[in-house]
């Protein structure tokens, strides 16, 4: 099991990323401040951590600095609401390994996770597979019993996340996060809107309606 750090002060934020990684097998442990997240990394007990820019005590950049200057090889993911191009810029010379701006959607994030820690690149599938649906993470596009279905943003995201999770009853709300990211709110009725968009495009009986708990991708 990878062990990801998260070194976030925002505790909604924080919350949420190691909810996502946790239900996706990773084991992480969450610092709220520069000098933890610098002497947590240099433990050496973490494969990848996913570094904040503005922490209190020591920010993000100094963090990486460090952590370099010590030849520490972690692989290290910023993730900030500092998007301009002189501070991506300032955070890949830095050190950092790939570099997200908030708001950000999980599934990209967990995507970004997997690509830093895949020893054999090719071990990550481009093509998801389920009961006579197939989804091309490369060209984006559905197969459903031979014909090709075009799919929006949304649809595709939410067809990635019932194909990586198949026969698993997901909840709305976990379905909101993957989906919508953390800005979501938990009141909507999006989440039923698109299922029934999928149900259309995809095959009404793909998508089950679990009564009082979420929905579920048969074959």
């Amino acid at each position: 099991m990878s062990r990801i750090l998260i070194a976030e002060d925002e505790p909604r934020i924080a919350a949420f990323v190691e909810k996502g990684l946790s239900a996706n097998g990773f084991a992480v442990t969450v610092v709220g401040d520069g000098p933890s997240a610098y002497d947590y990394a240099m433990t050496g007990g973490f494969d990848l951590m996913v570094l904040d820019i503005g922490l209190p005590g020591m920010d993000g950049f100094a963090v990486l600095r460090k952590l370099r200057a010590e030849r520490c090889p972690m692989p290290v993911i910023v993730l900030t609401a500092r998007d301009s191009v002189q501070d991506t810029v300032a955070g890949l010379e830095g050190g950092a390994d790939d570099y997200m701006p908030k708001p950000f959607r999980f599934e990209e994030l967990l995507a970004r996770v997997r690509l830093r820690l895949a020893t054999d690149r090719t071990a990550e599938p481009t093509v998801l597979t389920h009961g006579g649906l197939q989804l091309d993470l490369r060209t984006r596009r559905a197969r459903v019993g031979g014909r090709t279905v075009d799919l929006s943003a949304r649809e595709f995201a939410m067809t990635e996340t019932f194909l990586r999770h198949p026969g698993q009853v997901l909840s709305r709300e976990q379905l909101l996060s993957h989906v919508w990211g953390y800005d979501f709110d938990p009141g909507s009725n999006v989440v039923d809107v698109y299922v029934r968009y999928l149900r259309r495009k995809l095959g009404a009986e793909r998508i089950v309606t679990v009564r009082g708990m979420g929905y579920r991708l048969d074959g």
